[in-house]
């Protein structure tokens, strides 16, 4: 759907183009989710455990910049998680003002049972693009995340 908005040629494509990727995101996310590809879980809590998993034991505000939420967020999500027994909190030995987040046994269990299915369900939904238009896609992306430098 093209934007009604009046402006110059540049406003209107940038926001037609800003409407088409939040669309494409959004309708994404909502296949995703009919898939119950993460189970029972949150997205960001899908997004937490699965950075840990990868990357390893990491504080609240590494996390938060990871999967790209608030620290106030990763509170209640971190939170949440704890209370389930996917992750836990523990004070660093050297600094007791940090706080560093662990996965659980039954954490890593959750994450590998849903992980497979999510990357199975993500390489289905991408199939309608190319290999070369995927990287296109994904250049394209990092080169809008990252800005004007």
């Amino acid at each position: 759907m093209p934007t009604h908005y009046s402006g110059t040629p540049t406003e209107t494509r940038t926001l037609d183009t800003f409407i088409k990727l939040t669309r494409c995101i959004n309708a994404l996310l909502a296949r995703l989710a009919e898939r119950g590809t993460i189970g029972d879980l949150t997205p960001s809590q899908f997004a937490v455990l699965e950075a840990l998993y990868h990357l390893g034991s990491m504080t609240q505000g590494e996390i938060s910049a990871k999967v790209l939420k608030s620290v106030s967020n990763m509170t209640t999500v971190i939170d949440n998680l704890e209370r389930d027994g996917l992750v836990r909190r523990e004070r660093d030995h050297h600094d007791r003002r940090v706080i560093h987040i662990h996965l659980t046994e039954t954490g890593i269990s959750i994450l590998e049972e849903v992980f497979p299915r999510h990357v199975n369900a993500l390489v289905d939904e991408f199939s309608v693009l190319s290999d070369g238009e995927q990287e296109t896609l994904g250049q394209l992306c990092r080169k809008l995340g990252k800005g004007k430098l």
